[in-house]
């Protein structure tokens, strides 16, 4: 037999939380046809794997990489960390449906995640079609879609208005809704602190779940807080999944936010362990830093941020509205996730920008930004960024304890997500989270090299088979002959990410050779120009 890839003299981890062994894997047309300790037969290609780690290729369950592929399908940034599946449509917020006459309002929509996006044409309307386009295009990694429900609310119910749905939305979303999932959808997310999606009641967003159950799907949700009410944040995911009979919940990037609640994280490991123990299939994922990403207008209070971006922005230029704000702010609102009560101003650092104005302000602090712009104080500096920039202003915010991080990384239902995306790296826009870079490296060299809180056999574990088993992907995650030849190859002596804060778009060291469908597809650590990659439709 002649194979089309045979890999030597490497050590084999199979995904599966086993002990790593001495093995060779022969592939076959997209497939590992064999795994044997040494296979003798021809091959049209012969990598030498010796002092590396031949493990299955790493799944990310939590990406944005959709918000990119339209303006770069590269990926280049997470294959070269190893991740050749990436599930998108995350926090609510996708790229489709959209309804027949809506294109220009949905181009306004997505020029708030990058106005480079309002200048494409999406030639789609039905979640279907869009699956079919990105079917169509040549993408590098594997991809796997879920619904948002802040696409959903916009296409087909209350949209921006703070207001239940009608009887007629309501019938509206569920349509839309069953259309994805038949469509092979993997599930409906949630974005539960941004704009409109803040506004929904759990009622309305379990009746929707219902549907996703309809399609053993899962729910995955960026819940209501991850601070000050994170412990019943996360009781309201578990009550959705329970109440709707989705087949299980998905936490996203779970963390515990704000000093005032560092170590919450014991109470909320518990929760996840009570309500598996209940038969509530309830996980989550997690990057392994001390800052997240989001926007700056998501500082802004909920009443604030009603309506489309025109009335929000005209609404935030008042002087007494500003003054509102800032009350509010200081006292809270019930329910609220106060990013600048919690964590203050000093911890909110500008990743993006939107205008050129502020090109000079990336990686600073808000204090910093107000010294240098010689604003009167951080509050003027935060409505000026705002108001200049359209509110396209994007953020890091350093909120997060160490102790809890590594908690909540060694927690039994815990598997790896970057909350990030796959972007080249020449890529020229701000300063991007260096989560989008070193997320797995970081884990494979920090927390299990070098401190070792984890095994190397249990974090991949958490970065294969355990994603892939949640996605219903039986044929991916695993080392095993007939499934798909996505595999990584890395040194654990001198895997590291290198991304930073400061400069993020840098790759990993330390993972020569990534494989997806058993096409090479990164080099001695550089990414080609190969796209083997493969739109993936949840069919169990």
């Amino acid at each position: 037999m002649v194979y089309d890839i045979v890999i030597k003299n490497g050590r084999i981890i199979s995904g599966a939380g086993n002990p790593w062994y001495h093995g060779e894997i022969g592939i076959t047309e997209g497939r590992i046809s064999k795994i044997r300790p040494k296979i003798n037969e021809d091959a049209e290609r012969v990598i030498d794997a010796n002092g590396l780690i031949i493990c299955p290729g790493f799944i990310d369950i939590h990406s944005h990489s959709d918000y990119i592929l339209p303006v770069n399908r590269s990926q280049e940034s997470t294959l070269c960390q190893g991740i050749t599946t990436t599930m998108v449509g995350m926090c609510g917020d996708g790229m489709a449906p959209i309804p027949e006459g809506k294109e220009e309002e949905f181009k306004k929509i997505v020029a708030k995640l990058d106005p480079v996006l309002q200048q494409f044409d999406y030639p789609y309307h039905t979640f279907a079609e869009y699956l079919d386009y990105n079917e169509r295009k040549r993408n590098s990694g594997n991809l796997a879609f879920c619904v948002g429900y802040g696409n959903i609310r916009w296409a087909g119910g209350q949209a921006f208005e703070n207001r239940a749905a009608t009887r007629e939305e309501m019938e509206q979303m569920q349509s839309y809704l069953r259309e994805a999932m038949e469509a092979g959808a993997f599930g409906m997310s949630t974005g539960l602190i941004y704009a409109p999606q803040i506004f929904a009641k759990t009622e309305e967003i379990i009746e929707l779940a219902k549907v996703v159950a309809e399609y053993n799907g899962l729910y995955f949700s960026h819940i209501r807080s991850e601070g000050k009410s994170i412990i019943k944040a996360i009781k309201e995911a578990i009550e959705i999944v329970e109440k709707s009979g989705c087949i299980g919940g998905q936490i996203a990037h779970h963390k515990v936010a704000g000093e005032a609640f560092w170590g919450s994280s014991i109470q909320t490991l518990k929760l996840f362990e009570e309500a598996n123990e209940r038969g509530i299939q309830m996980t989550y994922d997690q990057y392994p830093y001390n800052r997240g990403m989001s926007d700056l207008a998501t500082a802004l209070p909920p009443w604030t941020r009603e309506g489309n971006r025109d009335i929000i922005l005209e609404r935030i230029k008042d002087p007494e509205i500003q003054e509102k704000i800032k009350k509010d702010v200081k006292e809270g609102i019930e329910g609220w996730e106060n990013w600048i009560q919690n964590e203050g101003m000093n911890n909110i650092y500008i990743s993006t920008i939107g205008s050129d104005k502020w090109k000079d302000v990336t990686t600073l602090s808000i204090p910093e930004i107000t010294k240098i712009k010689e604003m009167a104080d951080d509050w003027e500096t935060f409505f000026t960024l705002l108001i200049d920039n359209k509110l396209v202003v994007g953020i890091t915010i350093e909120s997060m304890g160490e102790e809890d991080v590594r908690r909540i990384m060694t927690g039994r239902y815990q598997m790896v997500g970057t909350d990030g995306a796959g972007i080249p790296a020449a890529f020229s826009s701000g300063a991007y989270h260096p989560r989008f870079f070193g997320t797995y490296p970081r884990i494979l060299a920090k927390y299990v090299r070098e401190e070792k809180i984890l095994t190397l056999e249990d974090a991949i574990r958490k970065m294969t088979s355990f994603p892939a088993n949640k996605l219903g992907l039986q044929d991916r995650g695993l080392i095993r002959e007939g499934n798909w030849a996505d595999i990584v190859m890395f040194d654990p002596l001198t895997v590291k990410d290198t991304a930073t804060y400061e400069h993020p778009y840098q790759l990993p060291q330390g993972i020569p050779h990534v494989i997806v469908n058993g096409v090479i597809v990164v080099q001695n650590g550089k990414k080609n120009k190969k796209s083997p990659g493969r739109v993936l439709h949840r069919t169990c």
